[in-house]
């Protein structure tokens, strides 16, 4: 295919998403952007593409390198993209601060008893309208 590939589908081969549905749906959220612009899922990606891709609180800018339309082995959907050094620092930066912000939340010792649950869930409907 010389004149490109479906983004759909190259998302889904990549394995940024698990289905193409779910891929579909993220470009139509506006959660993936080709060369800085908002895209439709049909749009056409070739070697040379930048995309921004954003799922949750991670994102990605990535450089398209191959183009596949199939999904294999996450070692080769590795090979389809590369991404940018500035892209690599956020997303380490990102995760260094979710991690920490899991250090900092206070762990309960134990699991709730059903008593206990209970007793929460009355104290959050009495107190619904507090917060």
């Amino acid at each position: 295919m010389s004149d490109g590939i479906r983004i759909d589908s190259w998302l889904w081969a990549a394995r940024f998403f698990k289905t193409r549905g779910q891929a579909k749906q993220a470009i139509e959220g506006g959660k993936v952007q080709v060369d800085g612009a908002k895209a439709k899922p049909s749009k056409a990606v070739q070697p040379g593409t930048v995309l921004d891709i954003r799922k949750g609180d991670v994102q990605w800018t990535v450089v398209v390198d191959g183009l596949s339309n199939k999904r294999g082995p996450a070692s080769a959907a590795q090979q389809l993209y590369r991404e940018t050094e500035d892209s690599i620092a956020l997303r380490e930066q990102g995760a260094e601060r979710r991690r920490l912000a899991r250090l900092a939340a206070p762990v309960p010792d134990h699991k709730p008893s059903k008593k206990e649950r209970r007793d929460l869930a009355r104290f959050r409907r009495d107190h619904e309208g507090d917060l």
